[in-house]
């Protein structure tokens, strides 16, 4: 019997779950491999060592920003401060130049010094086993052992906040990997806002994890990656063993949290924008008393954000509700939507 290949993008829930071997606590490692967690957790003295690793595989421009981002996001989501970041950069075989090099380095140098963070180490290499730049982070964070947070914290009746909106990472890559195929069709002014998404609303969610930990009440958060808000928002409730609700309406009728910009491209190229690629945004799990605090604190220093849902006990089920109270279950997507647009650039 042949194997079936596996899709592209991240292995799907199931057989990950699998693989995933079993912490063992006697090795200082507090929270280990599973689905929903942003990052791992050891034991360092007083206080907690988190770690993360991701690679930038959908992007091509601007790839040593995107990977600062992306891993300083999930330290961030565990209400750590991200400090060290190693780098393990791939290049292809005849399409490399120095040229290149120097500005994918001094991408990551900006971006380390911009949010703080020392690039202490790493490996170069051009190869024939890539096409295109392939970047990938590991980087590592602290936290006060009282100052953690885990995707399993999250509780029934905790109000579900999402931060900046849907698509802000899928509405840059578009724009910058598909710049001469949108000239044709929009405006120049357009496509440079479109592109501008990466820094403006941005992918980072530094800012976002500070803000909502100073405002009190919250017990989880977590990065919105692959497969966009209600994959993320099924890996949080998978994390904590809940039930959640998520109401449409306060993502797809909502203009602060999809933007004209964004749904402009995913019309263009039918994606469905709830399960496109959207770091810059944040999942965060609050208690219900103060969650209009959260959102409140977030728009004070210009972080669009709302309750887009509630967690339930587990027997619940997980669900997605429109304006008139019909409800679905809540769509995962374990092939990221953006897929679909390399995929045809390919055929």
């Amino acid at each position: 019997m042949l194997s079936q290949n596996l899709p592209v993008g991240k292995l799907k829930h199931d057989f990950l779950k699998e693989l995933l071997p079993t912490s063992n606590s006697s090795t200082g490692v507090v929270v280990g491999p599973q689905l929903g967690e942003d990052a791992a957790v050891i034991e360092l003295g007083d206080n907690y060592l988190v770690a993360t690793s991701d690679p930038i595989t959908f992007a091509t421009e601007d790839i040593g920003w995107y990977v600062v981002c992306v891993n300083s996001n999930d330290i961030a989501a565990m209400g750590a401060v991200p400090k060290w970041l190693l780098v393990t950069l791939l290049l292809p075989e005849d399409a490399t130049t120095p040229a290149m090099v120097r500005d994918i380095m001094e991408q990551l140098t900006q971006a380390c010094a911009e949010f703080g963070i020392a690039l202490c180490g790493g490996h170069t290499e051009v190869t024939p086993a890539v096409t295109q730049p392939v970047v990938i982070g590991q980087m590592m964070g602290i936290t006060h052992k009282d100052a953690l947070f885990t995707s399993a914290d999250t509780c029934v009746g905790d109000a579900l906040i999402l931060t900046k909106g849907l698509g802000i990472e899928a509405t840059a890559i578009i724009a910058r990997e598909c710049e001469e195929q949108l000239r044709e069709k929009c405006d120049a002014r357009f496509l440079e806002q479109a592109k501008n998404y990466l820094v403006d609303p941005g992918i980072s969610v530094l800012k976002d994890a500070q803000i909502t930990v100073a405002a009190g009440g919250v017990h989880a958060m977590h990065d919105v990656t692959e497969g966009g808000v209600t994959t993320a928002t099924y890996e949080l409730a998978i994390a904590a063993e809940l039930g959640v609700v998520v109401y449409l309406d306060k993502l797809l009728g909502s203009p602060i949290l999809y933007s004209d910009t964004t749904r402009t491209l995913c019309d263009m190229f039918g994606l469905n924008p709830l399960g496109v690629i959207s770091s810059g945004a944040m999942l965060i799990a609050s208690a219900p008393e103060k969650s209009d605090a959260i959102c409140q604190a977030l728009g004070e220093a210009g972080i669009n954000a709302d309750i887009i849902g509630e967690f339930l006990p587990s027997e619940h089920g997980l669900w997605l509700k429109d304006a008139t109270g019909t409800q679905q279950p809540l769509p995962i997507f374990e092939t990221d939507e953006i897929a679909k647009l390399f995929s045809s650039n390919n055929d």
